[in-house]
């Protein structure tokens, strides 16, 4: 699912409006769309699942109870990501300024450098078309169960008694003694890490007994906790699922080119082995 923040810098709630309907609007063209807005004046009582009058297909209204958490939910921006994923092919988020994925703001920006692609003052001005092809050219939000789902919507799951995944997340500590680790930082060799990773995808799936192979590693900042990698097969049997989930994930670290920085509360270095 492809991410997409709208930020308001000063053009006034009308404008924001139109200039989101009309981002919405032409998504839905492409696929199934959520909407995830956040509004630090929503009151009590106001419910996730409530509509607002945007368009899409799914959306969530996120009040100021906590950190973008819909009042008596517990759900935050990051859950409703989530749980959007699997069943849609875009996400609009509205109104949060540190989303680490493509943002287009409404009203002023002179900072090209955290993730702003486009800055319109008038829904005239909103060329969709090019936001769509580079939103589309960045990486998408995904997680395990949107993975699992894909996997099982495979022409040849009928033939599927087994599903094995692995997931990778950014530990802490290796000891009790180990200084924290706050979090990573991955980059990937541009035009070399997308290629290794589908042909290793491929090379996978030739194997007697696997039907689907899904690989995905995030890149960018990773904080404690937060899932890094993820390895889903899709096989005929255990023996063949275990052991391509093993292969999957020892062979990204040694054939695809990403680079970690960790950082932790004493120091932050860049780690020589790959992911």
């Amino acid at each position: 699912m492809h991410v997409l923040g709208i930020l308001d810098h000063g053009a006034g709630g009308d404008r924001l409006d139109r200039i989101v309907d009309r981002t919405v609007d032409r998504l839905t063209q492409e696929g199934r769309v959520g909407v995830i807005r956040y509004d630090a004046t929503i009151a009590d009582g106001m419910h996730a699942h409530e509509p607002t009058a945007v368009g899409g297909d799914v959306i969530y209204d996120l009040g100021a109870d906590g950190d973008w958490t819909a009042t008596g939910t517990g759900m935050d921006v990051a859950d409703a990501l989530d749980q959007l994923t699997p069943t849609c092919d875009y996400a609009v988020v509205v109104g949060v300024d540190d989303l680490r994925y493509p943002k287009l703001v409404v009203g002023s920006s002179d900072d090209e450098a955290d993730g702003v692609i486009a800055a319109v003052d008038t829904p005239d001005e909103l060329d969709v078309d090019a936001v769509i092809t580079h939103l589309e050219a960045t990486e998408p939000h995904e997680t395990l169960e949107s993975l699992v789902d894909r996997v099982k919507r495979s022409p040849q799951a009928d033939r599927s008694g087994a599903i094995a995944t692995f997931t990778g997340r950014v530990r802490a500590k290796d000891d009790a003694d180990d200084a924290r680790t706050q979090y990573l930082e991955f980059e990937k060799y541009e035009g070399v890490a997308d290629e290794r990773m589908a042909a290793l995808e491929t090379d996978l799936e030739t194997r007697d007994g696997v039907f689907e192979v899904e690989l995905y590693h995030r890149t960018g900042v990773v904080a404690d906790g937060e899932d890094i990698v993820f390895v889903v097969i899709l096989a005929g049997h255990r023996e063949e699922a275990f052991r391509t989930v093993e292969d999957g994930i020892n062979r990204l670290k040694d054939e695809v080119p990403l680079f970690k920085k960790e950082v932790t509360a004493d120091d932050e270095f860049w780690v020589h082995d790959q992911s």
